[in-house]
């Protein structure tokens, strides 16, 4: 009994052992339902992650146990391998064209489907959002036959419209492959940055439009000095996630060209993914070392562009917080 009421007076006047004992109890359920997650996230993030630095020093094809450690050779010859490098500007090429055209499509698709006046607003948003839930690898198999030279649907509408003379091959041709890709990209997942600006549309307030329209507004100026520059924090995020996604497109790229015509659509994905389980063009082994060192490369630029667009993220909502207050 003492003992019961030395614990109970010790809890409650407890110092901060207690007190984050206590937070401890009361939030468990909460870790208990993490670790899962968790888990998985080590298991199949951070320790390929780590693994990727470690295999990056090696000399190993990634299918025997002979394992050479070779420091930095790795990145030296990728330095001065030239198809690593054009690999590396195709991926950028694609953000380049992709993310602009994406952007500006989407946030005028965005701005028509946010007027509570259009009545079919959520039909139109589930049409636009429905090829991203599509598996991009059935989208590529589907628009290798949409785009085919034989019969497909999209040369039998450009020759029964009389823009073309013959069939084009889309895919097999080395100057219209990478932009065919591109284009089937656009399309599959132009839905989900048109959801990225429907949300941040939906925190701009309304009393800015009303103050503006009771001044003599129209629907341009509308848009140019109030929508446009309460979006611009929001468009700093939207355009890094939609420049992060633009980079991963292997699954739409092996699914319709696997690299080719040529390598012409060989971005670094695929590179990555050839070198490190495919034989190399000399008919050599794979190179798992090598490969993942051009991940890790890869990786870090991609970071750094991240970080300069978080900044510019938060220089553009301090605007933002200086127009609402102002």
């Amino acid at each position: 009994m003492a003992i019961t009421r030395s614990t109970a007076e010790l809890t409650s006047t407890g110092g901060p052992s207690s007190s984050t004992w206590r937070q401890f109890l009361t939030s468990r359920w909460c870790y208990v339902f993490m670790l899962p997650s968790l888990v998985l996230a080590g298991m199949f993030t951070f320790y390929p992650m780590v693994m990727s630095w470690y295999f990056s020093f090696l000399d190993w094809t990634g299918f025997t146990a002979d394992r050479n450690f070779v420091g930095l050779d790795n990145y030296r010859e990728l330095i001065d391998d030239p198809m690593f490098w054009h690999a590396f500007g195709r991926s950028f090429l694609f953000v380049l064209v992709a993310v602009p055209i994406r952007l500006v499509l989407s946030l005028l698709i965005a701005i028509l489907l946010n007027n509570q006046a259009f009545k079919l607003a959520p039909v139109f948003r589930t049409f636009f959002f429905l090829p991203v839930v599509t598996t991009a690898a059935i989208v590529g198999i589907v628009m290798t036959f949409v785009m085919s030279p034989f019969h497909g649907p999209v040369n039998q509408a450009l020759t029964g419209l009389g823009l073309i003379d013959a069939p084009i091959d889309f895919l097999g041709n080395p100057h219209t492959a990478l932009w065919s890709v591109m284009a089937v990209e656009i399309w599959k997942n132009f839905g989900i940055t048109m959801i990225y600006w429907l949300a941040a549309l939906q925190t701009v307030p309304r009393m800015l439009y009303e103050a503006a329209q009771v001044d003599g507004a129209g629907r341009f100026q509308l848009l140019r000095h109030i929508t446009v520059p309460m979006l611009l924090p929001f468009a700093a995020i939207i355009v890094l996630l939609t420049a992060n996604a633009t980079l991963h497109v292997f699954a739409v790229v092996q699914a319709m060209t696997k690299g080719g015509p040529y390598f012409s659509t060989q971005v670094i994905e695929v590179y990555i993914y050839q070198t490190a389980f495919a034989a190399d063009q000399a008919g050599g082994v794979p190179r798992l070392g090598y490969a993942s060192a051009a991940g890790c490369f890869f990786g870090v630029v991609v970071m750094l562009i991240a970080l300069l667009q978080v900044y510019a993220a938060r220089k553009a909502g301090q605007a933002r917080s200086q127009l609402v207050n102002g």
